[in-house]
């Protein structure tokens, strides 16, 4: 089954275009990525921090069974446009992984339905591919199947 989240990476490009169409109006995907409960039902992890204004920061951390922090990630808002664009950083603690700067722009396609386009901008192109060859493509993808399904019986 194709993945519903596309992932484009242009050989020699330190870039991700990443787009996917939610059977979502606007408004409601853009709450899903500003709303801590919302964040927290779809990506598995607790929002310490959701600060969504220019200057603001955000940080996640996702914990084992036993309480040991297994992911811890942060950054910082730079734009914050409701129901058009997120722009922010976003750092994964701990990991060989760089700061990188994304840009999440926020469609409406129909009333019921709607585009997120997230441009991710790496520090290189080495970095860049190291992170596809993790199963991001699958987790990213995942984790909007669960997004659609956890707003799913909102609307």
């Amino acid at each position: 089954m194709p993945h519903k989240t596309k992932i484009q990476a242009e050989d020699g490009q330190q870039q991700l275009t990443i787009t996917r169409e939610f059977e979502l109006p606007l408004e409601l995907l853009f709450r899903v990525y500003v709303e801590p409960e919302i964040v927290e039902q779809w990506m598995g992890t607790k929002v310490l921090k959701l600060d969504n204004k220019p200057h603001g920061g955000y940080q996640f951390e996702t914990s084992d069974a036993q309480g040991n922090v297994v992911f811890r990630a942060n950054g910082t808002i730079h734009e914050f446009v409701p129901n058009q664009k997120i722009t922010r950083t976003f750092e994964m603690e701990n990991t060989p992984f760089d700061v990188q700067l994304e840009f999440l722009e926020f469609t409406k396609r129909t009333d019921d339905t709607s585009l997120l386009t997230m441009q991710i901008v790496y520090r290189s192109v080495a970095l860049r591919d190291q992170m596809l060859q993790l199963p991001f493509a699958q987790g990213l993808n995942m984790a909007h199947n669960k997004l659609q399904a956890v707003l799913r019986p909102v609307h």
